[in-house]
């Protein structure tokens, strides 16, 4: 891990910078006060950081946690909730004592890609009003439907009627501009010039020339105004930082809700969680597999642990992963450090991250967005067939139109639509023999698994054959054959009487004709 260090320690610093305003904007659009959110960026990237097997994966409080969070709050009250926190922490241990992290091998590989590539997008979205410094919504209210009443398409709407209208902060709009000229020469030309421009990163400099852009700007007209800027709550001391903490209640341990809520909140933050290894997996340039149980129990105890001081859930995020990746972090030591920085900056210089534009940070997040949902990833998945192609832009229609959980679900349900509809065709091959087909023979041979997903074609296919005609089972390379088979061929034996249809089953065992009971042959078959 220490070895490192010269990658880990400028990817922590841009991993920090993306995180901030994250952790304030989700515990807004959560219904809570932002320092909530700062807690579970913290406990993140220290405890989860440190107890998570993942190299490149970074933890902290998750948008896709936000509606149900903000229900809960408003049903519990937010002492009350954080009992839920933490025993949605222990069941999330238990999951990975369990080995449930098995789960998250189960999702299709072109659903994860679409969540890839919707987050990238929805990023790029939700950060335009913050460029231009039209930035009314929470920054971290990923959803199409915004907790400020609007929605993603009626927020561009009012960006492009701004920009017609010149309606626009001037002064955000240059130094975002500034700050995307500057990151884009960072990573494309002066990255490749020496060793002091990979350890000093792009992103950086582009917050420096921020906070300096600030200062010379000052009542020229093109000064930012405090709502343009990120907002940390600033304590009065360092003993002061105690009283913005909130600790669980747990006297309501008899409230039946406390554990609805739990079980909800541990297992959502579990499948988001799972679905990001699998994505952070797939964006690791050294191909690093991460122990899903192992994740699961890093991240109960970060709940556990975010719960009892106060802060919202965590589970792994994409976001901050990919830029983590994308910075060039090598190993967990860059989780562990953005979650130090986070704890030290709200203790000693809030006031001067108070002094970041959001539109810097909005100019971060266009690249990191930008590399998620690169136009190569369409071309590509379309090419590689409907199949593919299918449940991908489902999932990111979902995200983009919906919220992460619902686009997931979607592309997930479309995807298992596929996959009966591949057992559909895949369930057996048909052979004919013969020109005319009242006299011929027709050959059906199972596959090696024959499962209930398969009823459909093999009805059909038994219904379509002509009268006087012979049908020769080949079952000799099958190793699986579903009871709901044999029944189906059990039933059609009767039929294939009184059509005059003549059986020959090839099997391991040699060629039955007309076997007298399909069940009962295949029940030898197993014993044998």
């Amino acid at each position: 891990m220490f070895k490192s260090l010269k990658s880990d320690i400028p990817a922590s610093i841009v991993v920090f910078f993306v995180a901030l305003p994250l952790c304030l904007g989700i515990s807004v659009a959560s219904g809570a006060e932002p320092i909530t959110g700062l807690i579970a960026g913290i406990v993140g990237g220290i405890i989860v950081g440190a107890a998570s097997g993942s190299k490149i994966g970074v933890s902290g409080p998750a948008a896709g946690l936000a509606v149900i969070v903000a229900a809960a709050i408003a049903n519990l009250g937010y002492e009350n909730f954080l009992v839920a926190v933490v025993l949605a922490g222990v069941f999330q241990i238990i999951l990975g004592v369990f080995k449930a992290g098995i789960i998250g091998y189960y999702f299709p590989s072109s659903v994860i890609k679409g969540m890839l590539t919707g987050i990238g997008i929805v990023i790029i979205l939700k950060e335009i009003p913050y460029f231009f410094g039209i930035d009314k919504n929470p920054e971290g209210d990923w959803a199409f439907l915004q907790v400020d009443g609007e929605n993603t398409l009626s927020e561009l709407l009012k960006v492009i009627n701004a920009l017609i209208s010149g309606n626009f902060d001037h002064g955000a709009t240059i130094i975002a501009v500034v700050s995307m000229g500057i990151l884009l020469l960072w990573g494309n030309v002066l990255s490749k010039k020496g060793k002091f421009f990979n350890l000093v990163q792009g992103p950086l400099v582009a917050v420096l020339i921020g906070i300096v852009y600030y200062f010379l700007t000052k009542d020229t007209g093109l000064e930012l105004s405090k709502d343009h800027l990120v907002s940390v709550p600033v304590p009065d001391s360092l003993a002061g930082l105690k009283d913005l903490l909130t600790f669980p209640n747990f006297s309501a341990l008899s409230d039946p809700k406390i554990y609805i809520t739990a079980f909800t909140i541990g297992l959502v933050a579990s499948l988001e969680t799972l679905l990001c290894v699998e994505a952070t997996d797939k964006l690791d340039p050294e191909k690093n597999v991460t122990p899903t149980n192992r994740e699961l129990f890093a991240q109960g105890s970060g709940n556990i642990v975010s719960g009892l001081i106060g802060g919202l859930p965590v589970t792994q995020v994409i976001v901050r992963s990919s830029a983590n990746i994308q910075s060039g972090g090598k190993s967990k030591a860059s989780a562990v450090i953005h979650g130090f920085l986070l704890l030290i900056s709200i203790i000693t210089i809030p006031t001067v991250l108070n002094l970041i534009p959001l539109s810097v940070l909005a100019a971060i997040l266009f690249i990191v967005g930008y590399k998620l949902a690169k136009p190569s990833t369409f071309k590509a998945m379309y090419n590689s067939g409907w199949m593919q192609f299918v449940p991908f832009i489902v999932t990111v229609i979902g995200i983009v139109f919906i919220d992460l959980l619902w686009g997931i679900g979607l592309g997930l349900a479309v995807g298992i639509f596929v996959v009966l509809y591949k057992s559909y065709k895949n369930s057996h091959f048909l052979h004919k023999e013969g020109e005319d087909v009242d006299d011929g023979k027709v050959k059906m041979t199972l596959a090696e698994e024959v499962t209930f997903f398969n009823k459909g074609a093999i009805l059909k296919e038994l219904d379509r054959l002509p009268e006087n005609s012979t049908l020769e089972l080949d079952v000799t390379k099958t190793k699986f054959l579903d009871n709901d088979i044999v029944e189906i061929l059990e039933d059609f034996s009767v039929k294939a009487k009184e059509r005059n249809i003549n059986i020959k089953l090839f099997s391991e065992r040699g060629i039955v004709e007309n076997p007298e009971s399909f069940i009962a042959f295949f029940k030898l078959e197993k014993k044998k």
